[in-house]
């Protein structure tokens, strides 16, 4: 299965299981996500979610280029980010790994983040002719616009040092204590009104914004359907360099 789910004491504990993959968002994968948080928006036992991957490397490496490049549906693909948008419940991201372009961009839609030393955080999605549409909006509004548009613009990632120095993440943690430092974050939420911690979260969002959907939506077409857009991904299955047109 390429979701599993675990409840306990309130918290569900959901793990990216596609570990031959890097835990890369497939539609499966994608589609089981968005079903797990579905389904925790309307269980009231669940009152905080840490989201973790599987294996001992990668928290997840980003969209699956492989699948894309077959023809895979971006919008399936875009199924569990749609989830995370919408989850008002706290989302901590238990980061196992690197967390590279779309895996990097699931951990921008979580609320608070527990990392590896090891992990490294990046959205390269330019280096494929694509762009980050998921979390990666939320970017600026956690680092400085400096240094969002360098990670951006360049594709290069940062390591969770850091991450930790600019504030994009809560805590670092040694590998073996990586699950007990998320599942403790999520316990010091779980003891606080659920009602009062789920207004907290949407009017903090609210305040920084979180991109402008029809305009998103506009790049979205432009850009994923481009020539460019399919030589990336193929160029990446290949193993060569791409040769961009821009068009």
């Amino acid at each position: 299965m390429e979701i599993l789910t675990e409840l306990t004491n309130n918290i569900l504990l959901i793990t990216l299981n596609r570990p031959e993959a890097g835990n890369s968002l497939n539609g499966a994968l994608s589609e089981g996500l968005s079903n797990a948080l579905t389904d925790a928006e309307t269980n009231p036992e669940v009152r905080a979610i840490v989201i973790t991957g599987a294996g001992e490397k990668i928290f997840c490496a980003g969209m699956d280029l492989k699948a894309f490049a077959a023809g895979e549906d971006i919008a399936k693909i875009g199924m569990g980010f749609t989830a995370l948008r919408k989850c008002s419940k706290p989302l901590i991201a238990a980061v196992n790994g690197h967390a590279l372009a779309g895996g990097f961009e699931v951990v921008m839609m979580c609320d608070l983040i527990v990392s590896i030393e090891s992990a490294k955080f990046g959205i390269p999605e330019v280096k494929r002719g694509l762009f980050a549409a998921g979390g990666g909006v939320r970017l600026p509004a956690r680092i400085p616009l400096a240094v969002a548009m360098e990670m951006g613009l360049t594709g290069d990632p940062i390591d969770a040092a850091r991450a930790k120095e600019l504030g994009l993440i809560n805590q670092v943690a040694p590998a073996a204590e990586l699950r007990d430092a998320a599942l403790a974050l999520a316990a010091r939420i779980t003891v606080n009104g659920p009602l009062a911690v789920q207004a907290t979260k949407q009017l903090m969002l609210d305040e920084i914004g979180d991109g402008n959907p029809q305009l998103m939506g506009e790049l979205q077409r432009k850009v994923f359907t481009s020539e460019d857009a399919k030589e990336g991904p193929r160029a990446f299955a290949e193993k060569r360099a791409p040769e961009w047109k821009g068009r």
